[in-house]
């Protein structure tokens, strides 16, 4: 079923999908998944009962996003919310709730976090609303039964747990309190009739979504949240996808890690240029492996302790390094596929299908796998530095200088650390 492109165009209309933002071995293990699953014997027949099952279309799709999220990700973030929802409930004062939108809300971790944010800050419960939408109706059925184990909550402040659950031998059940600020529903952002009757938010988290997308699919998308977002409302996205919106006419709030964005904002003050001194490829064979994410989940400033890898995936990292380094760019790529199609993905592995595609002057395509190894470690050093000089050569200097000041300050971060 190797490089089937029938499954890869499927995904890529159901839920816009672009092969080229994850890399084909990760789709092709979830159509081998399925395929196991039904019992089909090849692409064929499995092709076959996809089309005639939309079960096992939902089924291959759940294989596909299969969530990775924790309650608080970006904690600056959901600081930034609470501090914004005062000020706006002000302005309009406080003549309705304050209207939010969550998607894709995956298994609840963010919905929720929203609304102990929220609470916490002191804002009463009739003073806001969640709309928490995802296209996986698994998921939503996760969030909706609200109990969670301990992967939910990482990070040093976890606080907020003795607040707001209850444990149990099954896990943390969240306060119906919290519950009840939430609303959750199915929804697909592909879909022109989504929300379509619904007022438009004050605030709209929409994180790690549109690196997933190709170009025309992402200003697809992009206006469809311009239009679900008020117009003095704010936009929170993920860590690598600030230049994608400034390249649309929004702006940085100029919160620090609070990857925020308006359509009025004042343009926020240069931040300091940093030039990253040329350097050998590195090799960074005995990486830790992050714990597996996927697409359309909604990953941290909190470095999460993981065990060291198997031995075959640290030897692959290894072989990749080193083939990469030598100049085989072919074997290196190889090598990459092989890892992706064997173990959870990887920041180095894309990172260096990023600099392999870099060198062979494929730059959209390095653009995609340098924002994929920032999506799973969003201080990646090379990635960002990388990621940086490749959009400065595109004119895009307002999101070159965003990764130079991130990369000083992981740089600056990294040091004071270790004296």
């Amino acid at each position: 079923m190797s490089h089937d492109p029938r499954f890869f165009a499927f995904l890529k209309e159901r839920i816009g999908l672009d092969v080229a933002s994850v890399g084909e071995a990760i789709i092709e293990r979830a159509v081998r998944q399925r395929s196991q699953a039904v019992n089909a014997q090849t692409a064929s027949d499995y092709w076959q009962h996809l089309q005639c099952s939309e079960d096992e279309q939902q089924a291959l799709i759940e294989a596909v996003i299969v969530p990775e999220t924790w309650f608080f990700r970006y904690p600056e973030s959901f600081a930034t919310l609470a501090r914004l929802a005062k000020t706006r409930l002000a302005d309009i004062k406080q003549m309705r709730a304050l209207r939010i939108l969550s998607l894709p809300c995956s298994t609840g971790e963010e919905p929720y976090s929203i609304a102990m944010a929220l609470l916490d800050a002191g804002l009463a419960p009739h003073q806001f609303k969640v709309q928490g939408m995802d296209v996986s109706p698994l998921s939503l059925e996760r969030a909706r039964r609200g109990v969670y184990g301990k992967n939910s909550f990482r990070g040093g402040d976890i606080g907020f747990r003795d607040r707001h659950f209850t444990e149990y031998d099954d896990g943390y059940h969240i306060a119906d309190r919290v519950r009840e600020q939430v609303r959750l529903q199915v929804g697909n952002l592909l879909d022109p009739a989504l929300l379509a009757n619904e007022a438009s938010y004050d605030f709209v988290f929409c994180r790690n979504l549109l690196i997933y997308f190709d170009q025309p699919t992402q200003k697809q998308v992009f206006d469809v949240l311009k239009g679900l977002t008020h117009e003095d409302g704010v936009l929170f996205i993920g860590p690598a996808e600030g230049s994608l919106l400034g390249r649309h006419g929004m702006r940085s709030i100029g919160v620090p890690q609070s990857f925020a964005f308006s359509r009025h904002a004042e343009p926020a003050k240069p931040e300091p240029v940093f030039t990253p001194m040329p350097a050998p490829l590195p090799q960074r064979s005995a990486a830790p492996i992050p714990t597996k994410p996927r697409p359309f989940s909604t990953t941290s400033a909190h470095v999460v302790p993981i065990k060291a890898p198997p031995s075959d995936a640290a030897d692959l990292l290894s072989q990749i390094a080193t083939l990469a380094n030598e100049g085989k760019s072919a074997e290196a790529r190889a090598a990459c596929e092989r890892y992706l199609s064997n173990h959870p993905p990887a920041a180095q592995v894309f990172y260096w299908l990023g600099l392999l595609s870099d060198v062979a002057g494929s730059a959209l395509e390095a653009q995609g796998y340098y924002r994929k190894a920032l999506y799973l470690e969003p201080q990646h050093p090379q990635a960002l530095m990388h990621l940086a000089a490749l959009l400065e050569s595109q004119g895009d200097s307002a999101g070159a200088r965003r990764l130079q000041a991130r990369a000083a300050r992981s740089e600056r971060a990294d040091s004071e650390s270790k004296r």
